[in-house]
C-alpha cells in the first residue's frame, strides 16, 4: 500500500484510509452497524495494507467506535493509526470533554488515538472549542501521550482556516477535497494554506459522499471516453492522492467491491498525468451544470425536530435533477412518510446551522416541495 509517511518519521499512514462513516447497515432506516459485513470489510482492507482507520464520537449515532474496537482488536495495537474526533455540538457544560476524551478511549479499547481531531472546526464552532477550553485540554492528553497528533477537521473558508492556523502548530488537518469542490467551496484555497505551513493533509469526502461516482451522462462519457476501463469513483480518488502534502485520502468504502477496487487502486498508485487532470477538469465543467444541492450526506443535520429526512430528500432530489426521471422521482418521494418529507419542514433552521456544506436547509426544503407540487400537478 503507497505511504508518503509522515512529516519524515518512521510512521507510515497508509493513503488511503478507511472512513467509518459510512459502514454496512442493517437497514436503510437505520443506523445500526451490520458488524459482520462491516468487519470483513476492515480485515479486506488491512490485509491489502489499509493502516489508518478513521472514527467519530457521532458516526453512526455513537457505534462506529465500539465497532472498530470489535474490527481491530485482532490485530497488533501498533500495526494502524485510529483517528477520534471532538465533537464541538456535544460541549454544554464544564467536564464534558473530558468525559468525552475518555469515553472514546473507552469505546475503542485503546490507551492512546494516534491521530486526534477537533471536530468539524467553523468560525461557529471555533468558539465552543475556545469557551471550553478544547485545545489546552487536548495538549495535555498529548504531553501523557494519550494523543500521538493533534488536528482538526475543518468546514469554512481560507479566511477562518488561518485564524485556526495561528493558534498552535497544528501537528495535520483533515479538509473537504475534491474536484468539484477544489474551487465551488475553495478547497484549493484550503489545501494552498496547509501546504505553505507545512501541516500534513487528510482529504475528506474525495468522491462527495458518493455524488462523484453517478454523474450526469455527460460527465461520465467524458472519463469513459478517456478511460472506458477506469471507475468515475477512481478519478476521484486519484484527483485527490495524487496532491502533493496530502498524507491519506479517506474513503467511506462500504462493499467488498469498493474496498478491493480502491486498495488495488492506492497499491499500485499512481498521480495524474497532465492530460488526465485536463480530462477532470472538462468532466468537472458538465456536472457543475447539473450540480444541485452539494450534501454529502454526513447527517450532522439531524435528527430534525419534524421527522424530515434531510438527507434522503437531497439526494431524491439530486438524482432527479441529474436523470429528469420525473415518475420515479415522485414514486420515491410519495413511499415515504409524510412526517420525512420535506413538506414536514417546519423552518426552525436548526439543521442549517450544523450543515457542514452551509447549505440553507430550510430554503432548499421549499424548492423541493414547489418542485413536488409542480410535478404533481403535471
Amino acid at each position: 500500500m503507497f505511504s508518503r509517511g509522515y512529516r519524515g518519521t518512521t510512521a507510515k499512514p497508509s493513503l488511503l484510509g478507511f472512513g467509518c462513516m459510512r459502514l454496512p447497515r442493517v437497514s436503510e432506516e437505520s443506523q445500526e452497524i451490520d458488524f459482520e459485513k462491516a468487519e470483513r470489510l476492515i480485515d479486506e482492507a488491512y490485509a491489502a495494507g489499509v493502516n489508518y482507520y478513521d472514527t467519530a464520537y457521532v458516526y453512526h449515532d455513537g457505534k462506529s467506535e465500539g465497532f472498530l474496537k470489535r474490527a481491530l482488536a485482532k490485530y497488533p495495537r501498533e500495526s494502524y493509526f485510529l483517528a477520534d474526533k471532538m465533537p464541538s455540538w456535544h460541549l454544554k457544560m464544564p467536564g464534558d470533554v473530558e468525559r468525552i476524551f475518555e469515553e472514546q478511549l473507552k469505546r475503542c479499547g485503546v490507551d492512546y488515538f494516534d491521530f486526534y481531531l477537533c471536530h468539524s472546526i467553523t468560525a461557529k464552532s471555533l468558539e465552543t472549542f475556545e469557551k471550553f477550553d478544547v485545545f489546552t485540554y487536548l495538549e495535555h492528553q498529548k504531553e501523557k501521550d494519550r494523543i500521538r497528533r493533534l488536528g482538526f477537521s475543518f468546514h469554512d473558508t481560507p479566511e477562518v482556516l488561518e485564524k485556526v492556523l495561528s493558534l498552535r502548530d497544528w501537528d495535520f488537518a483533515q479538509i473537504q477535497l475534491n474536484y468539484i469542490d477544489w474551487l465551488a467551496q475553495d478547497a484549493k484555497g484550503q489545501y494552498t494554506l496547509l501546504q505553505n505551513a507545512g501541516i500534513p493533509v487528510v482529504v475528506m469526502e474525495p468522491v462527495r459522499g458518493g455524488a462523484l461516482a453517478t454523474l450526469c451522462p455527460e460527465a461520465a462519457a467524458c472519463f469513459k471516453q478517456a478511460e472506458p476501463d477506469k471507475s468515475l469513483a477512481s478519478w476521484a480518488l486519484r484527483f485527490a492522492g495524487s496532491l502533493p502534502g496530502v498524507m491519506t485520502v479517506l474513503s467511506g468504502m462500504n462493499t467488498l467491491e469498493q474496498v478491493r477496487e480502491n486498495t488495488a487502486l492506492f497499491t499500485a498508485f499512481t498521480p495524474l498525468s497532465d492530460e488526465e487532470q485536463k480530462t477532470i477538469e472538462k468532466a468537472a465543467e458538465l456536472y457543475k451544470a447539473h450540480l444541485t444541492i452539494p450534501c454529502t450526506g454526513c447527517r450532522y443535520c439531524m435528527d430534525c425536530p419534524s421527522g424530515v429526512e434531510i438527507p434522503k430528500m437531497f439526494a431524491l432530489y439530486n438524482d432527479y435533477t441529474l436523470s429528469q426521471r420525473e415518475g420515479v422521482y415522485l414514486k420515491a418521494y410519495e413511499a415515504l412518510p409524510e412526517t420525512q418529507r420535506a413538506a414536514s419542514c417546519v423552518q426552525c433552521g436548526r439543521c442549517a446551522e450544523r450543515c457542514p456544506q452551509h447549505i440553507q436547509i430550510p430554503e432548499k426544503m421549499q424548492e423541493i416541495k414547489a418542485c413536488i407540487e409542480k410535478l404533481q400537478a403535471d
